[in-house]
This record gives structure tokens, sequence and C-alpha cells, in this order.
């Protein structure tokens, strides 16, 4: 079994890629930047990160962030895996990093290039956009007494759990590169997710549709951040909800 460092292991994405190595048999590190044995901000590096990767077979990096110094952090990340001799990092991005002109998405897609010059194997995942993400998003948006959504934009969320079984699945293997993007089941527009969310947390609010403008804007509607050709998902926008909802009653 191999020792395997997993950063942003308490997040979204990080926990659960945690649990299924753990579950696998492997010795997991899991690094953040509060929980111990392994706390450490990597856009500052030092040597708590040099003591987090000595001895790690595989990185899998999830850790990020839309504020930014995700570039930074790699960069700390990558020299501390070169000095420990670490053979393979894998990393999780966004489809579309490379069609969207969205800052977030140029951050990830320079790392995405540090990755692949870092000198170490490497493995690149693009992913959708979690389930989590969409439902936030429209939570906050549903704040206001009139919901505004961003005309003719669809979207193709993809269940956390399924990605991070897939980076868990990679994580294992050897280097493969970029390998095949991963979908969502369904790519549906932002008004029918808007209106499932709005039925399955019993609220009521007025939907807008708003044209805007801008090349982000504009790539998003063309769809670029979509992969349809790789709808692998299996959990629905629809069956995330029913479970969400089921959790919560049962926390009453």
């Amino acid at each position: 079994m191999s020792t395997i460092l997993v950063t942003g292991g308490t997040g979204t994405l990080g926990r659960h890629v945690v649990a299924r190595l753990r579950a696998d048999g492997h010795e997991v590190r899991g690094l953040s930047r509060h929980a111990q044995p392994y706390a450490v901000d990597l856009r500052e590096g030092g040597p708590a990160l040099d003591e987090a990767v000595t001895g790690v077979d595989t990185i899998v990096h999830c850790a990020t962030s839309p504020r930014g110094g995700d570039e930074k952090a790699a960069r700390n990340l990558i020299a501390a895996a070169r000095r420990a001799g670490a053979g393979h990092l894998v990393y999780i991005s966004i489809v579309g990093v490379d069609r969207v002109p969205f800052g977030y998405y140029k951050s990830k897609l320079a790392v995405e290039r540090l990755v692949e010059e870092s000198g170490l194997g490497w493995t690149v995942l693009r992913a959708t956009q979690f389930h989590d993400l969409v439902f936030t998003v429209l939570q906050g948006m549903a704040r206001l007494p009139v919901l505004l959504l961003p005309a003719r934009v669809k979207d193709q969320p993809v269940d956390v759990t399924e990605v991070a079984d897939r980076l868990a699945e990679l994580a294992q293997g050897a280097p493969a590169g970029r390998v095949d993007d991963m979908g969502g089941p369904e790519v549906r527009t932002f008004d029918s997710l808007a209106r499932a969310y709005l039925k399955a947390t019993g609220r009521r609010r007025a939907v807008v549709k708003v044209p805007l403008r801008g090349a982000s804007y504009d790539a998003f509607r063309a769809g670029g951040h979509l992969a349809p050709e790789r709808a692998v998902g299996k959990g629905t926008f629809d069956e995330y909800l029913m479970k969400r909802s089921g959790a919560r009653a049962a926390r009453r």
C-alpha cells in the first residue's frame, strides 16, 4: 500500500478522496490549513509542507481557492514534492479552463501547466461543476425576492463522490497525463436547475433570466464548460436534492 497526501483533505472533494483511499488500505495524509497533524497553508509553504510530503508516494492536489493564490500554492507544493522525491502528482481541474476566459478558470489552467512542467509524473482530471456548488450558488441567489439567472446558460453538474472515486482510482495507478474529462449525466438549463432547487427547498421566487455581456458569459453560453460527450456521471441533480432533503429531515 502507498502513502498518499491529499491537499484540501477536509474540503468538499478532498474529504471523500481521503475516505476512499483509506478504505482501499492506503496510508493517507489529509493536508489543510487548520487540520492537524498536517496543518499547512500551501501559499506559505515552509518546513511544515516539507514534513507533510516526506515519504509520500503520490499527491492528490484538491486544495483551491477562488480568492486567489492557487498558482503560488502549486509552485510550493511542486517544489516540496521534488525535494521529497514524490513519484506522482494528481490534479483536479475544471472542464473548459482552456475555453472560458473566467478569472478562476485561468488560474486553474495555469496550475495545470505548472503540473505538466513539474518534472514529476502527473495526471490531470477535468470535471464539470459539483452538485454542491450549483446548490450553493442557487442558495445565495435565492436570498433575494427575485431569483436572477444568466440567460441561455446550461450546466452539467456531477456528484462529488463520483469525482472522488475517479481521483482515488487515478491516484492508485501510474501517471497518465491528461485523462478524459468527467461530466455529470445531464446537461440542463440553469433555469431548470433553479426551479428544481426551489421546489426541493419549498421556496417561492420569481425566476428572471438576465442576458449578460462579456467574453466569459459568451463562453459559458456557448457551452465551453460542458462535456456532453463525457456524460459519465450517474447521480443527477434531482437525486442530489432528494438526498439532501432527506438528510435534513432526518436531523430534525
